[in-house]
């Protein structure tokens, strides 16, 4: 069987995959969790919901919020919610991702994953008495520390269910670790690809 045929017969198991409910494309922002709310409102209020997803990134709290939404439907109506990234799924996209089980996560032929660390830009500016300078220094380093806290609570979230290891993705993930969608299939970081 050709790549092309034993794709179209994976497709075929998915029917539901055809027509999302929920397309979401662009910046990971509030325009993007505007939408999302929306279109979740405009969904079909019984069966599985589809939400697709194609992504370069953005707010990791937004991608956060919005797997919040998903988890929360699953848990109170017990509705199966499905995601399907196309083409890219980046960043807070897949931190967005992490919201769904491994086994309810599809990604598109030739869909990549971007996985990487939290980035901050910061200036510290130390400006006044010096008994003050300890406690500008220490809310600082607090907000790093809970950063990564965050960081580490979606990485095992994204890796749960796979083969990938926690440890394995907090070390690629410094250098952007680009996932393409059968390497992601392979791993089990998704179910199939379509």
């Amino acid at each position: 069987m050709t790549d092309a045929a034993r794709n179209d017969a994976r497709a075929t198991r998915y029917p539901l995959l055809a027509h999302p409910h929920v397309q979401l494309h662009g910046p990971v922002d509030d325009m993007m969790y505007t939408n999302f709310k929306q279109q979740l409102l405009d969904a079909p209020q019984d069966g599985p919901v589809v939400v697709s997803i194609t992504t370069l990134g953005g707010d990791p709290e937004i991608g956060r919020a919005m797997g919040d939404d998903i988890r929360l439907l699953r848990d109170y109506t017990g509705r199966e919610a499905l995601f399907l990234g196309k083409v890219a799924v980046y960043s807070a996209g897949a931190t967005f991702m992490s919201a769904f089980p491994v086994d309810k996560r599809f990604l598109t032929r030739g869909t990549r994953l971007m996985l990487h660390e939290r980035l901050m830009t910061s200036t510290l500016q130390l400006n006044g008495p010096l008994s003050t300078l300890p406690h500008i220094l220490k809310a600082k380093l607090n907000e790093i520390e809970h950063s990564i806290r965050i960081q580490e609570e979606g990485f095992r979230d994204i890796v749960a269910g796979s083969q990938v290891s926690f440890e394995e993705l907090q070390s690629r993930a410094p250098n952007n670790w680009y996932v393409d969608a059968e390497e992601a299939r392979d791993k089990g970081l998704v179910l199939d690809v379509i």
